[in-house]
């Protein structure tokens, strides 16, 4: 290795890459936009080649930087896990991770337990990001995701994390005022809160139509947390999560019996982060919370899961 830079530079290479932007990248060090530039700079001196083209838009690798992003991460795996191997485990756990959900497990499920995250790991700074769309583990904007389906391509790991259930909800003064719902086809008469049909980023979020074809939103929202805020005030009936509305004493389930939809949260992560400690460490709390609370995700019969949990190496 070239005498003229260290480890540290190669953290704050890493950290560019990852994010494309020198603010990011600071933030996430946990310094200033100078310093990180100065950094950047020094080691292509030192290396002799360049490893970003700049733009308006932030940072771009070039061929050299992609084939040197490699190098980088195989040095940066190799260093926390010696330093795993030479301490008690918690010194290696340290540092940032970022997380991508979508909105409901974050807001609705993983916010109530970052207290017992902390205290588990103090060490680790997690970044909760709960505007899944805007996200792309390809490009290392995060360091895991919680989303609905596994990568069809990709250098992944991929593993179910829980199964949960959505039944359609209403609150008992917009039920009290409107025809009763005695069978699926009374829905088409009701007033429906969802998302904005071509905002809708995943297929596992288009519920309407797979409860009754032709079934449209009167109103619609990106946000979860306004649909449930807009059927609490009684807009409309809408299909929600179990594990966020189990919990609200003016919402009752519309036709339990007959109507249920099933998804999988999944987690998903780069196949060359997952050995990280600190990586690891988040992994780890996720699955262990999900199967710890799993009868918060699954309405009184759950559809368990059976065999082996479900796990993904994509090549």
């Amino acid at each position: 290795m070239n005498p003229n830079f260290t480890w540290d530079d190669l953290q704050f290479f890493l950290a560019v890459a990852r994010t494309g932007q020198l603010s990011t990248a600071a933030r996430r060090l946990r310094t200033s936009h100078a310093t990180v530039s100065r950094r950047i700079d020094r080691l292509e001196f030192a290396l002799k080649v360049k490893l970003f083209e700049r733009n308006p838009r932030g940072y771009v690798l070039t061929t050299m930087g992609q084939r040197f992003v490699e190098t980088a991460e195989r040095m940066e795996r190799e260093t926390e896990q010696l330093q795993l191997d030479i301490s008690d485990g918690m010194t290696a756990q340290r540092g940032v991770v970022r997380l991508s959900t979508l909105e409901g497990f974050g807001n609705f499920f993983l916010a109530d337990r970052l207290g017992e995250f902390a205290e588990r790991y103090p060490n680790i700074s997690l970044e909760l990001v709960a505007i899944q769309q805007i996200m792309s583990l390809s490009r290392k904007e995060a360091d895991i995701a919680v989303a609905l389906a596994a990568p069809k391509a990709g250098a992944y790991h991929a593993e179910v994390l829980t199964p949960y259930t959505l039944h359609v909800y209403g609150a008992r003064s917009y039920l009290a005022g409107q025809p009763p719902i005695r069978t699926r086809s009374d829905l088409g008469s009701h007033r429906f809160v969802g998302y904005i049909d071509d905002m809708i980023f995943t297929p596992g979020l288009d519920y309407l139509g797979e409860i009754q074809p032709g079934l449209r939103a009167h109103f619609q929202s990106s946000s979860i947390l306004t649909q449930l805020k807009a059927v609490r005030q009684g807009l409309g009936l809408c299909v929600l999560p179990h594990f966020m509305a189990k919990d609200e004493p003016n919402l009752e389930i519309v036709l339990p019996d007959e109507i249920e939809l099933k998804r999988t949260y999944w987690l998903i992560c780069h196949r060359d982060l997952i050995a990280i400690p600190r990586v690891r460490a988040v992994r780890d709390f996720l699955v262990d919370a999900a199967v710890e609370n799993r009868g918060c995700f699954l309405r009184e019969t759950p559809f368990a899961l059976t065999g082996p949990r479900r796990v993904l190496e994509r090549q």
